[in-house]
């Protein structure tokens, strides 16, 4: 049981839901190429070690649509005295994006799997190199 305790993660993942998804046709068909822009946020309640993650994905086709997909996942941190204020914060930012990865991932590939549309698969993205380049804009 003590093994259990040293490797359980004290971030905690309470809800998630879509906040947005959003398909638009611009045309019957493309050779160009997908571009993706992706963008977080975080967001915190004063009162409590409660965080609102937010992933927001939009996609254009040029010439055939354009997707909008925004995820929001709940964490909340247990409380313990060895978390310094530099660790949470490591903790959100870069552990709970990738736990929404999966699920902005997924619906990516259930929005695009329609009739006319090559199915899009998300590669892996490298969240402490995108965490990295948003810090440094």
């Amino acid at each position: 049981m003590e093994k259990e305790q040293t490797i359980k993660s004290v971030l905690r993942l309470d809800k998630i839901m879509f906040d947005k998804i959003e398909f638009r046709r611009v045309g019957t068909s493309s050779d160009k190429e997908l571009e993706l822009e992706i963008q977080s946020g975080i967001a915190r309640r004063q009162d409590a070690e409660i965080y609102r993650v937010t992933l927001v994905l939009k996609g254009n086709k040029p010439e055939e649509y354009l997707f909008e997909i925004s995820l929001s996942g709940f964490f909340s941190i247990e409380e313990s005295d060895e978390l310094t204020e530099s660790l949470r914060e490591a903790l959100v930012s870069k552990n709970a994006v990738a736990i929404l990865m999966p699920y902005l991932r997924s619906q990516v590939s259930l929005l695009t799997a329609q009739p006319g549309v090559d199915c899009v698969v998300l590669p892996v993205f490298n969240i402490n190199k995108m965490l990295e380049e948003k810090t440094e804009k």
